[in-house]
């Protein structure tokens, strides 16, 4: 396993003022085509059949992946000549290390197989990280990183965290991001299938409710609040993802929003995931995942859900939180 250890602590004390200067990010330049190869053989795609149980469009004309809305043949065939680095961080702090072990087994096992990844954990006990063979091209570096008393605090780190990441170290070296939460586990594949300018992936305990049930943030003094009678879907914080420059102004303007909160003595209902969903109602994803991209529990089933590709562990919240 290919590891690299870093230590994000740095000691205030020690720190010089220095003028501050904003130096933006160089995006990896990209000019991709959807090129298929000649002579690949693969099931011809059909305009009167299809899913008719689900919707596979969003009222603004972003694609929602759902099995059967894609050909992995072809798909992987097209993405496979475009050389591409997929970047994705998890962050195990506390109790929630002892994640680690299956996530990253069975990402190496499902998780955009035959492409290349970097994987970032942020964790405050890198030396409890566990030896996970990595498939070639596949790669694991390890941050060290604060501990926090309350996992509301940990949740909203994670943006200033992602951001910082994205400017001082993937902007000009890796083509997509995907931020995932390290208490889940992979069982079926989650591919290029998902890439996208903006990804968003919609709420598994949601995504069949109307929108005055969503569990948006519902005052007006906040920055994530929304409306009762707005709102498309409820996305979920533990995955979201797209291209670097897209997920940079994301985690930007939440990590502003989290700091007007605060300093106004306000915490969103759902923290991070608040604010998430207000940003994705104001900036529409380019493409949404269905729930088999983050469902509740791989031992509950829906009839909607053909696939259960990535899904949340079952776990005693009280035991492995630091707080209620």
């Amino acid at each position: 396993m290919r590891l690299i250890y870093l230590n994000n602590i740095q000691n205030s004390c020690n720190q010089q003022k220095k003028e501050q200067v904003v130096i933006k990010p160089k995006w990896r330049q990209k000019t991709f085509g959807l090129h298929s190869s000649p002579g690949l053989l693969y099931n011809q795609p059909s305009v009167l059949v299809g899913r008719t149980d689900v919707a596979s469009v969003t009222s603004w004309s972003a694609p929602i992946i759902w099995e059967g809305t894609f050909d992995p043949i072809l798909i992987d065939s097209i993405y496979k000549q475009q050389n591409l680095t997929i970047a994705t961080t998890v962050f195990a702090l506390g109790k929630y290390t002892r994640f680690v072990k299956d996530f990253l087994e069975s990402a190496e096992q499902h998780y955009f197989v035959g492409f290349r990844v970097h994987y970032y954990l942020f964790t405050d006990q890198p030396e409890s990280v566990p030896e996970v063979k990595m498939a070639e091209n596949h790669s694991l570096t390890v941050r060290k990183v604060q501990s926090f008393k309350r996992w509301q605090d940990i949740s909203m780190s994670r943006m200033e965290q992602l951001e910082k990441l994205i400017e001082n170290e993937l902007a000009s070296e890796a083509d997509y991001i995907f931020c995932l939460d390290i208490d889940t586990k992979f069982y079926g594949r989650w591919g290029v299938e998902s890439l996208g300018r903006l990804v968003g992936v919609i709420h598994p305990w949601l995504f069949d409710a109307p929108r005055d049930r969503f569990t948006y943030e519902r005052r007006p003094e906040s920055q994530a609040y929304i409306p009762a009678d707005e709102g498309d879907y409820y996305y979920a914080g533990a995955a979201f993802g797209g291209s670097l420059e897209d997920v940079h102004h994301l985690t930007k303007t939440c990590r502003e929003k989290l700091h007007i909160d605060a300093a106004n003595s306000i915490e969103a209902v759902w923290q991070e995931e608040s604010h998430l969903n207000k940003y994705f109602l104001l900036n529409k994803p380019s493409k949404l995942l269905s729930p088999e991209y983050m469902w509740r529990d791989i031992n509950e089933s829906a009839a909607q859900i053909k696939v259960i590709r990535f899904s949340n562990v079952a776990k005693n919240y009280a035991e492995v939180r630091p707080n209620p």
